[in-house]
């Protein structure tokens, strides 16, 4: 009877053992393998990012987007001690911002990957400086990469090595609930690459040069499912900040995103082929979009949002080489878009099909902001570009409750709609947008666009046409 309770002692022993990484309830353990000078994963400021929100109506309630699907992760809710927390220092990283501590963070990421609720940290205090690297699954669910350090790459081309890739930095593949979180910073010492002579405006009088002008996304999420960033300080990225292609469920909460006006081609967000996002309580200001929405995107919730300088938040640019792009229910609201080239803009290129459906625009402040409302059919980047006999539907784009002011250089108010399709229902509701300083030079412009104004709008817009446009022809074209 002894030896039969001491295997039961020791079974329930292992069984507890075995079970404490997959723990989600409050009081989770988090013990870790450390130095005596690392510290342990600490929970992240509760609002490490304070965006101003304009004080209007309440919110429409958001259509089809994730809540927080993870409430006690820990991301939100680190104790201070875990058998599942893999602390890069222990498996020989330096920290020191010159040493290459690439091999700790993937090392540190194969056994993290390999348990539930494993966590990836990398503490406060130190400089890790890692090379383009594939962080990839399927991994065990509730995985966290946690860094309250600073993370960076390379410091510009030349030294970036020959055998990796240039298009990107860290990539996350094939993963399921998982969380990058923290208190800390992903520098992405763009500087140099900036200063590409292929950049926008490098060459003389503002031309651009020939030249290797590849340059690196700084972080992609790739087929991947049920994500969490969250607390995050991402700044000077090579090329767009962070990118999502082919993933499915999406929350974006409370972290901050800043590289000079003047970076080329540094989107903040940019999400392609991607449903289920929300975008919440963050700030953005960059060299390019906020937030650029590709095809292939649906069920979208920006809510809380400040912008700028940047060149605003876009769906677009959509149908490019005659293809076909599809985006549908994105809804803004709640958000502020400060000093930038572009508010709320939707940009698709002659020659595509498909639509754009299903959008709305709601409680957004402006703040000297040119373009405030755009829809732009006509995009293209030479001179040459021809009018040609398809267009990417714009149809069912409701705006309401936009006010605020707008940099008089350009109407505040534009929609240029294909010829031959047009854009359709069209609502303005409480738009009132006054100059920042000076006076308008032109007046709202309309091509080819239909809709309705439910209040008065400011400035008046009495080039929009009222009912519907003729039928489309091959109406299969323009179904997603």
């Amino acid at each position: 009877m002894e030896l039969f309770h001491w295997f039961r002692l020791l079974w329930i022993t292992m069984t507890l053992l075995t079970f404490r990484c997959a723990s989600n309830v409050e009081g989770r353990y988090h013990h870790q393998k450390r130095n005596k000078n690392s510290s342990p994963p600490t929970t992240p400021a509760e609002d490490p990012v304070a965006p101003s929100t304009p004080s209007i109506a309440p919110p429409t309630p958001p259509r089809d987007v994730p809540s927080d699907p993870y409430p006690t992760d820990p991301g939100n809710n680190f104790s201070n001690s875990s058998d599942c927390v893999f602390n890069v220092m222990d498996y020989g990283a330096v920290g020191d911002g010159s040493a290459d501590d690439t091999a700790a963070f993937r090392q540190a990421w194969k056994e993290a990957c390999a348990v539930k609720s494993g966590v990836v940290f990398a503490p406060s205090d130190y400089r890790f400086k890692i090379t383009s690297t594939i962080f990839s699954g399927p991994c065990q669910p509730g995985l966290v990469f946690q860094v309250d350090g600073v993370l960076m790459p390379p410091d510009g081309p030349a030294t970036w090595p020959k055998k990796d890739s240039r298009q990107q930095w860290l990539v996350f593949y094939k993963l399921n609930r998982m969380t990058f979180t923290g208190t800390g910073t992903i520098e992405g010492n763009g500087q140099k690459w900036w200063a590409l002579p292929c950049k926008p405006h490098r060459g003389p009088n503002g031309s651009t040069l020939r030249g290797p002008c590849d340059s690196p996304a700084m972080i992609r999420f790739f087929m991947s499912s049920n994500l969490v960033v969250r607390g995050l300080r991402i700044q000077n990225s090579p090329q767009f900040h962070m990118k999502f292609d082919g993933c499915v469920g999406v929350l974006i909460q409370k972290i901050s995103i800043s590289s000079p006006k003047l970076s080329p081609n540094t989107d903040g967000i940019h999400i392609e082929n991607t449903k289920s996002v929300a975008i919440h309580n963050s700030v953005i200001s960059n060299g390019d979009d906020c937030i650029s929405i590709g095809t292939g995107c649906a069920n979208v919730d920006i809510m809380g949002v400040t912008c700028g300088p940047s060149h605003g938040i876009s769906i677009g640019s959509l149908g490019v080489h005659n293809s076909q792009a599809c985006v549908s229910n994105i809804t803004v609201r709640n958000s502020v878009i400060r000093e930038s080239d572009n508010g709320l803009r939707i940009k698709t290129w002659q020659g595509g099909t498909g639509s754009v459906s299903g959008i709305l625009f709601e409680n957004i402040q402006m703040e000297n902001v040119l373009n405030c409302l755009l829809v732009d059919q006509y995009y293209c980047l030479s001179q040459a570009c021809r009018n040609e006999t398809s267009a990417v539907l714009v149809t069912d784009l409701t705006y309401r409750n936009i006010k605020g002011t707008y940099d008089v250089r350009r109407p505040p108010i534009h929609f240029a709609c294909s010829d031959t399709v047009a854009c359709r229902n069209i609502i303005l509701s409480e738009v009132e947008l006054y100059p920042y300083e000076g006076e308008l030079m032109d007046d709202p412009f309309c091509w080819n666009a239909y809709g309705t104004q439910e209040t008065a709008t400011i400035p008046p817009i009495d080039c929009l046409r009222e009912g519907e446009p003729q039928a489309l022809d091959e109406v299969s074209k323009y179904t997603c």
